[in-house]
């Protein structure tokens, strides 16, 4: 017997960048003295629009910069549309609280980026959404039979992924609150009508 291709397909693009600059004490400052609310788990800024503020209007662009770096990327489309931020908001995890397990509606691509994460503590959570027949105990877990994905992150560390991802944040067991700015995005344009048959990779036979 010849040795078997697995081929993953249909794959989702998390994408994983750093801002390459300090924060302001403007920015910092801003981000810190925010009226809040209650959240499940924890809490979150009133201002649901914060990315329009004059204090974040150099952030604003910067996170702009990263959703059309991830277009060029996974989307590259050759339609004239141009994504754009819609609604933004900062978290605040502080410990043994955390962030519930959901996706964002009405939203294409959906980023969280981090003003304050401690490396080895602070995370994010992908869950698998998919129906799954079988649950039998697993010897050793792959990108076909895992439940969920956790990305560590670190302060300045951003993720961008589809809105339709589920995603969550476990019970953080650290003393520092983390602060994370999270954002839904849409696109602007027009798309083309051409036959969607042929959207499509080819794959070789073996």
């Amino acid at each position: 017997m010849e040795v078997a291709q697995i081929i993953p397909i249909f794959p989702e693009g998390v994408y994983l960048n750093t801002l390459d600059r300090k924060l302001t004490k403007k920015e910092i400052d801003f981000a810190t003295s925010q009226k809040t609310m209650l959240n499940s788990g924890n809490i979150y800024s009133e201002d649901n629009y914060i990315l329009n503020k004059p204090a974040f209007k150099k952030l604003k662009n910067d996170m702009t910069k990263f959703v059309e770096d991830y277009f060029k990327i996974v989307i590259s489309t050759k339609d004239n549309i141009k994504p754009y931020i819609t609604q933004s908001w900062l978290n605040y995890t502080s410990n043994k609280q955390y962030h519930h397990k959901h996706f964002h509606p009405n939203s294409f691509l959906s980023g969280v980026f981090y003003f304050d994460a401690v490396p080895g503590v602070d995370c994010i959570r992908f869950h698998k959404s998919t129906y799954q027949a079988l649950m039998p105990e697993i010897d050793e877990f792959n990108n076909y039979n895992c439940e969920f994905y956790t990305f560590s992150v670190k302060s300045n560390n951003i993720i961008l992924f589809p809105s339709s991802l589920t995603h969550s944040v476990p019970t953080k067991k650290h003393d520092n609150t983390r602060i994370s700015l999270a954002f839904n995005t849409f696109i602007t344009g027009t798309l083309s009508a051409t036959d969607t048959r042929l959207k499509q990779l080819i794959i070789p036979s073996k």
